[in-house]
């Protein structure tokens, strides 16, 4: 892999921006060929993107919050003359001829697009296999999966070819990766962010969030992306406000609640100590921990499961009569869809509706709440789990908080015996990411976990 110090004369030469996009592409071209995590690149875009940056920069101009940020995009987030396939055989070669509402606001904040991410087939599982590009795989050791379904988007963060990423989650998909990856991710309130642009999943479910190194940058992407849109229609118009200067303001007395029944069940040994020791670090920042009961969780995932199934089901249902283009475990996951009645989607929609009232009533009493993001370690590539229970295993405790809409932030907190990220996930009130990222920014401040590296292989 090329070092810093092997190009002293190109940093003589070019602006900031440029030489943060040559350090990225370098590290693509260092990285990719083990854990596959990019679909397509835009590297004469970025180039030509930077320069102007540093152009303006010489004169004196700023483009805006994100200025000279890079970025790697989820290749279900529609972009402007960059392929965009959803890990699709149906969608390869689909080249949009506009961005994604979301992209275009980074876009106008200065932020540059590296490339695609690679994902899930269709945005549909943990694992980010797709039959476009085939397998990605952790960079900590690619004997394991990213995490998924925005695995590739965690991967080029973790790895530094992109300063940040866009993922997308239904039932975890940021937070998951973000934990697996050992960087920071967050799920904003259902219909904080526009989906304009993206392939869905689940529309009651989906939404784009921003995933980074630190709380800090994951902030200054949510300012940007954060607005109504009324070219979709699950997007609400819930004024933002500038949250940015208050960020480092501490959590001194924000009551933390902790669910220990269901989330905290069966935990992996380093897991629970991990966790465990950041909820100490929480306590000395002034935060004040407060058991609570959220009787319901262990319910969430099937009953959420209904509903995205179906909806998933629902939107394909015309691909899913030519089996043959797609990926076998994604099929056998979705088609479990066609086991679910009328009377069962009225039921989870039923469900749906009492687990909200039941957040309600726990936010009446807590600030926020902290959980293990994953309790269990990052699975092996070669499971011979189907992709309906690997998923299930993975995001049991990702799938509450989709179910009820919340905002969820995802913190590197520890590493297991063996180095594999291990992540502690915040989950608070709709409409309160703010007070995630202040959190999530206060334990930064204290803490190493999200400065961690993956080491390239030179074996």
């Amino acid at each position: 892999m090329p070092a810093e110090t092997d190009r002293p004369s190109q940093d003589a030469i070019l602006g900031t921006t440029r030489v943060r996009v040559e350090a990225n592409l370098a590290q693509v071209d260092a990285w990719n060929g083990e854990v596959n995590a990019m679909m397509a690149m835009n590297a004469d875009g970025a180039r030509r993107d930077a320069d102007e940056l540093d152009k303006a920069s010489a004169g004196g101009e700023w483009a805006g919050l994100l200025h000279g940020m890079t970025l790697a995009i989820k290749d279900n987030i529609d972009t402007a003359g960059i392929e965009t396939t959803s890990g699709s055989q149906f969608f390869k070669g689909r080249m949009p001829n506009s961005d994604a509402t979301v992209v275009s606001r980074l876009k106008r904040a200065g932020a540059v697009i590296v490339g695609k991410s690679t994902l899930h087939e269709v945005a549909f599982g943990v694992r980010s296999h797709n039959n476009v590009i085939g397998q990605c795989r952790n960079p900590y050791d690619t004997d394991y999966i990213p995490g998924g379904s925005s695995g590739g988007s965690g991967v080029a963060v973790a790895t530094g070819m992109a300063d940040a990423a866009l993922g997308t989650d239904t039932g975890g998909s940021v937070r998951i990766p973000s934990a697996i990856c050992g960087i920071t991710g967050l799920r904003p309130t259902t219909g904080r962010v526009s989906n304009a642009g993206c392939l869905p999943v689940s529309e009651m479910h989906d939404t784009i969030g921003p995933m980074a190194r630190s709380a800090m940058d994951v902030a200054r992407l949510f300012a940007v992306m954060a607005g109504y849109d009324d070219t979709d229609t699950t997007s609400r118009d819930m004024p933002l406000g500038n949250f940015l200067p208050t960020i480092s303001n501490g959590i001194a007395g924000v009551h933390m609640g902790v669910p220990r029944a269901y989330y905290y069940d069966d935990l992996a040994p380093d897991t629970a100590t991990a966790v465990e020791d950041a909820l100490k670090v929480f306590e000395k920042l002034g935060a004040k921990l407060v058991d609570v009961d959220l009787s319901g969780a262990e319910n969430t995932l099937s009953e959420a499961a209904v509903i995205i199934y179906s909806d998933a089901a629902h939107l394909h249902a015309e691909r899913l009569e030519q089996p043959d283009k797609w990926g076998a475990q994604t099929i056998e996951r979705m088609r479990l869809a066609f086991d679910y009645s009328s009377r069962d989607y009225a039921r989870a929609m039923r469900a749906h509706e009492q687990w909200m009232r039941s957040l309600k009533r726990t936010f009446e009493t807590v600030d926020m709440l902290a959980v293990p993001t994953l309790p269990q370690l990052t699975p092996l590539i070669e499971d011979d789990r189907s992709l309906f229970e690997a998923t299930k295993r993975v995001a049991s405790n990702t799938y509450a908080g989709a179910f009820g809409a919340l905002p969820g932030l995802s913190v590197p907190c520890g590493a297991s015996s063996s180095g594999l990220p291990i992540g502690l996930l915040l989950e608070g009130p709709w409409w309160h990411e703010p007070l995630l990222l202040r959190a999530g920014h206060a334990y930064q401040q204290v803490t190493e976990w999200h400065k961690r590296r993956p080491e390239l292989s030179t074996g």
